[in-house]
């Protein structure tokens, strides 16, 4: 787990710190920092947070509820930012997520999917998506079962406008870093068997969040979500479900 160090006072000192340390993490893991990408949670922070986080470089922004995608995408042009959506996505929401999101990063149920298929072909678009796999036993985390992997994956191929990259899961919220890098384990050892399976396009795995993103690149990690260590703290009790 991450030790507890003082938080810089402005957006880009705490965004250059987040890269620091995510560099030293590849270090130690023997990995290239080009291996690891850095998706900024922007959930529950205003417009001006994001256009601030966009004069620094970053165009893709983490969101939890389609409501607020859609609220922020609304104050800007068609060029904006690109919405991910991280969070638990319910199915009667699909229609906004087809139509604002640039990629939905929890898809983990087949009605979801199927509902998304039909909104993307309504909207004439494809979106990348990354399949959310459950590996902590927190009945508040969602996510497919690991042992459903290979049929859910199977029954995806039928939705085409549905492109897997890979996968996404969220560690358990311990204090033990073994505990936490055992989720991280899992959904690695299980990205690994898909592909003997001939599962070949799976190459993301998205995890890690503020709390833990360095264990999680020790442990494999090709994309990090990180909120509240970028943009300051939260005005709620953070570690919402899908959150960062």
């Amino acid at each position: 787990m991450t030790t507890d160090l003082p938080i810089p006072d402005s957006m880009e000192s705490r965004l250059a710190a987040i890269r620091t340390r995510m560099a030293a993490a590849c270090a130690r893991a023997g990995r290239a920092s080009a291996e690891v990408a850095l998706l900024p949670v922007s959930k529950t922070f205003g417009v001006e947070a994001v256009r601030q986080a966009m004069a620094l470089g970053l165009r893709r922004f983490g969101e939890n509820k389609t409501q607020e995608i859609r609220q922020k995408a609304a104050q800007f042009e068609a060029d904006g930012p690109q919405w991910v959506m991280i969070g638990h996505l319910q199915t009667n929401k699909a229609r906004d997520a087809a139509r604002l999101a640039a990629e939905v990063q929890s898809l983990d149920r087949l009605d979801l999917a199927r509902e998304l298929d039909l909104r993307l072909q309504k909207e004439g678009r494809a979106l990348d998506v990354l399949v959310q796999v459950k590996t902590s036993p927190e009945p508040s985390k969602f996510g497919l079962d690991p042992a459903a992997l290979p049929a859910f994956l199977r029954e995806l191929a039928a939705f085409h406008s549905l492109r897997p990259r890979g996968l996404m899961t969220l560690a358990v919220q311990s204090d033990d870093p073994q505990a936490v890098r055992e989720c991280f384990c899992c959904l690695r050892m299980w990205r690994g068997r898909l592909r003997e399976d001939g599962f070949l396009g799976l190459e993301r795995l998205s995890m890690g969040m503020s709390g833990d993103f360095e264990l999680a690149i020790e442990e494999g990690s090709t994309e990090v979500r990180i909120g509240s260590a970028i943009f300051g703290a939260r005005s709620y009790p953070a570690r919402l479900p899908g959150g960062a």
